[in-house]
């Protein structure tokens, strides 16, 4: 591990205007000193093919790359049909894939949320909780964030004007980069 820890985030959404990627960005302002944040776009990850996991589309071995490289992960997503959108889990199917080629293998992982409903975003981030086990990764379990009411917390530009919701985030961060350094020691 270098002495900075490297966060790797991405959305679970792909649209523009998603709440889950401005809380993504708005992030940036809380990473510590210690640590720095790359964004990575899931756009243009294919649907995932077993035929061609040994031959990956370009964006799916960019993917990849970018998550073994870093020292932790940061998941902002929304919630659909109760449970994580297709993209996200596309997205984690195709990097985990071959079989005995999983970089998410032994990563620390941060998982927040934000909707325009009441709960936030909760049940995606317990399926999230679920893939986790399976990928072998170490999330972090406090504070959870899950901003709800989304549409009254945000301005017109995508900036976060919730305090409390600055103040968890910020501790969440805190949190992941202390657990990268504790499990890279």
């Amino acid at each position: 591990m270098n002495d900075k820890i490297k966060i790797l985030g991405f959305a679970g959404s792909l649209r523009n205007e998603s709440f889950n990627r401005a809380l993504l960005r708005n992030s940036s302002r809380f990473i510590p000193a210690s640590s720095s944040l790359e964004v990575f776009e899931l756009d243009g990850i294919p649907p995932f093919n077993q035929d061609t996991e040994k031959d990956m589309p370009q964006k799916v071995r960019e993917f990849k790359s970018k998550i073994k490289e870093a020292d932790a992960i940061l998941i902002s997503t929304p919630e659909y049909n109760y449970s994580v959108p297709g993209v996200l889990k596309n997205a984690i199917d195709f990097a985990s894939r071959p079989y005995g080629d999983n970089p998410f293998d032994g990563k620390p992982v941060a998982i927040m949320s934000a909707s325009i409903g009441m709960l936030g975003g909760a049940r995606a981030q317990y399926h999230l909780r679920q893939i986790f086990v399976f990928l072998n990764m170490y999330p972090i379990n406090r504070p959870e964030v899950m901003v709800n009411f989304a549409a009254d917390k945000f301005d017109s530009n995508g900036n976060l004007l919730d305090e409390t919701s600055q103040k968890l985030i910020a501790q969440l961060i805190q949190n992941l980069v202390d657990w990268a350094v504790l499990l890279h020691k």
